[in-house]
């Protein structure tokens, strides 16, 4: 894994949950991991990872992604095992 993508990774796992966290990095991050990013209705992207598919609202203007996310994708990466 290159080191952005590991930076990105421990961001998402710090405490407390950080908010600056851009979505581009985190979109990098799971297509970095083998995922299958599609555009959905909206500012909804789909992620197919890990066998199954979750939605996610890419955020605008900010490209800052909320803290509510960054903890689902935490906890979603957690329980298949992908850690710092």
């Amino acid at each position: 894994m290159k080191q952005k993508h590991q930076r990105t990774l421990e961001a998402i796992h710090a405490r407390p949950t950080p908010a600056n966290i851009q979505w581009r990095d985190i979109q990098a991050l799971f297509v970095e991991l083998g995922a299958e990013i599609t555009e959905r209705e909206g500012s909804r992207v789909g992620v197919f990872l890990f066998g199954e598919v979750r939605v996610f609202h890419r955020p605008h203007p900010s490209p800052d992604t909320d803290k509510g996310a960054v903890a689902s994708i935490r906890r979603w990466q957690e329980i298949h095992g992908v850690t710092p």
